[in-house]
């Protein structure tokens, strides 16, 4: 349901409902057995009860330059009270009793039924298009985020001025939809080992897309053990591979070894595996190996492969888009416990794929991918609306909705330049000196 059907079931209402506006394509059922299935279903009657504090995990991310107690009201969150205003101890009490597992459980449900079905809009060849990759997030500087989380360590023992999440994402990459996520603490953990149960929330008919980070045996045999389930990834150009069989020019059917210690730990694993192996260069550029499941040339060619593969910066692009705009770049997220930091994630790969799942309405409405709209528009729009549905009146709805009409075209991005480049670059440095702890003053 788009905002042209959202705006115009607002004006039916005897008083505008900002939740029922901009919520809408969220079951209000499966809020229920989020907490049902969690445990965490509000018995007494409180002002905050639990299906609204959970919008009001996603509102703070959605808001991030307003305090928690304004996000309340500004929503219009609260039940009426005697007692004015929710003081900010009991909204920091209402988190506390919902905790992270019922947002947890709402953002896998919400993402199964939104992103396949995104991804099988968009196929290539019959596949539905999946990336995973990983990413780190800030967190707030307190010693239990420090103990659970850990942080970066620089030369010298340095440690990194925040503590870090550690966070992989499975990506339906022609519309960023978020299908899966997994995420921990940074120390001591590999993204592999955050991207390795993502495996099982890929469908069958779809191929996800790697970079290098990812060529493993173990990791890339268990993505094709399901019916029809591919992969593509970019390897080192000193890669050990037999060919058994010229498929055309630069692209051969090739045999790789598993390495006897990825057999140790997974002795089901083979000796050695098939694969098709695509080499290409683009000028002024070093030569790109390519490494898939797609073996049938005939059925997929080699050049679109090629250029299939840069798609995978989509996952990029989403990152970018999530800690960049929803998140503004900010030092850290809010919470300052463990769950507190897990339930606020959740909320914010909640928010994300509510932003992408509207601009996949503009998209449909336009007549264009949804890699076309812009992000940073939709994400204005969005909030501004959310909050003029709190003050407006109903009578206001149809002019709005014109004004929303003219305002489609600027949604909308001109096509991509395949020719521009941007080459990697580090924008911020780990210091070279001793990190100064926080001084608590008693």
């Amino acid at each position: 349901m788009g905002f042209e059907r959202v705006l115009q079931a607002t004006a039916t209402l005897a008083a505008p409902d900002t939740l029922e506006a901009f919520t809408q394509h969220i079951d209000p059922q499966w809020i229920d057995e989020a907490l049902e299935a969690t445990g965490t279903a509000t018995v007494r009657r409180r002002r905050l009860p639990a299906e609204r504090v959970v919008w009001l995990v996603v509102g703070m991310a959605m808001y991030r330059d307003r305090p928690i107690d304004d996000v309340v009201t500004k929503l219009d969150l609260a039940l009426p009270g005697p007692s004015g205003p929710v003081a900010r101890s009991s909204i920091a009490q209402a988190r506390q009793r919902l905790g992270s597992q019922p947002l947890r459980w709402l953002f896998e449900r919400c993402a199964q039924t939104w992103t396949h079905r995104s991804a099988d809009a968009h196929r290539w060849r019959g596949l539905a298009l999946y990336g995973i990759d990983g990413s780190s997030l800030r967190i707030p500087d307190s010693p239990e985020n420090r103990s659970e989380y850990g942080g970066q360590k620089g030369r010298g023992g340095t440690q990194s001025g925040y503590p870090l999440v550690r966070i992989a994402v499975l990506m339906a990459l022609r519309s960023h939809l978020l299908a899966a996520a997994e995420f921990g603490p940074y120390e001591k953990t590999h993204e592999l080992e955050y991207a390795r149960p993502l495996i099982e929330k890929i469908p069958p008919h779809s191929l996800t897309i790697l970079d290098r980070g990812f060529y493993k045996a173990s990791f890339l045999l268990d993505i094709a053990k399901n019916e029809n389930r591919h992969w593509l990834v970019r390897v080192r150009s000193k890669v050990s591979a037999r060919t058994m069989a010229k498929l055309g020019p630069r692209d051969e059917l090739v045999e790789l070894d598993v390495s006897s210690h990825a057999r140790k730990a997974e002795p089901e694993l083979p000796k050695t595996f098939q694969a098709r192996l695509i080499r290409y260069k683009r000028a002024g550029f070093p030569e790109v190996l390519l490494l898939t499941s797609l073996t049938d040339p005939n059925r997929y060619p080699r050049d679109e492969i090629v250029a299939l593969y840069h798609e995978r910066w989509e996952v990029e692009l989403g990152y970018d888009e999530l800690k960049t705009e929803l998140l503004e770049r900010e030092e850290a997220i809010r919470s300052r416990t463990p769950d507190g930091v897990r339930q606020e994630v959740w909320g914010v790969l909640l928010a994300y794929n509510l932003v992408r799942l509207e601009m996949e309405d503009v998209a449909r409405e336009a007549k264009v991918e949804p890699t076309r709209v812009s992000f940073v528009f939709a994400l204005r729009l969005i909030r501004d609306e959310w909050l003029w549905l709190a003050v407006t009146s109903p009578g206001a709805i149809p002019k709005r909705l014109a004004e929303l009409r003219r305002k489609l075209k600027l949604f909308v991005l001109p096509p991509r330049r395949a020719e521009r480049t941007y080459p990697r670059a580090v924008k911020i440095k780990m210091s070279n000196y001793d990190r100064k702890r926080p001084v608590t003053v008693k």
